[in-house]
């Protein structure tokens, strides 16, 4: 079994964990609300509105985190991808700072060339993410998956 097989085996089993555990919420939020007193009514409702809460919250992370992988998946393909994998690393993993900073420059520079094209956005995103600026990276991100939708004219 290779990689991707299975981190979307791993990613299916959680969903399946999650889905048991929203169904066991909901009957626990009937089970107050039938009990018909007013605070065990109020928690009912409450614990009732948990597992609509986590549905749409694991229904956005993997609609995000899916986007994100054919956007990569598409960069990658036109040879767009930024490789860090020679850059050296520090005994944690990260990615030294000079060596972050330099990409980052580089990159940067593409960007500004066309700062509304989505595969420069994407790009300069993963830039930032090396160089530890990870609000800016999910900013950037938002804005590519944005100017992509824009792009294909959905």
């Amino acid at each position: 079994m290779n990689k991707t097989t299975r981190t979307l085996a791993l990613i299916v089993a959680i969903c399946i964990a999650l889905a048991v555990y929203f169904v066991l919420l909901g009957q626990r939020g009937i089970q107050l609300i039938q009990d018909g007193g007013g605070a065990a009514i109020g928690l009912g409702i409450g614990v009732l509105i948990l597992p609509f809460l986590g549905l749409w919250l694991v229904i956005a992370t993997l609609r995000a985190g899916f986007t994100h992988q054919r956007l990569a998946q598409q960069i990658h393909d036109e040879g767009l991808a930024v490789d860090a994998s020679s850059l050296p690393k520090l005994p944690s993993g990260r990615i030294e700072r000079a060596a972050a900073d330099e990409l980052f420059a580089q990159i940067k520079v593409d960007w500004e060339a066309d700062p509304d094209n989505w595969k420069q956005n994407f790009r300069l995103a993963r830039a930032y993410d090396y160089a530890g600026d990870r609000s800016r990276a999910r900013e950037t991100m938002r804005r590519a998956v944005e100017l992509e939708r824009r792009s294909r004219g959905k």
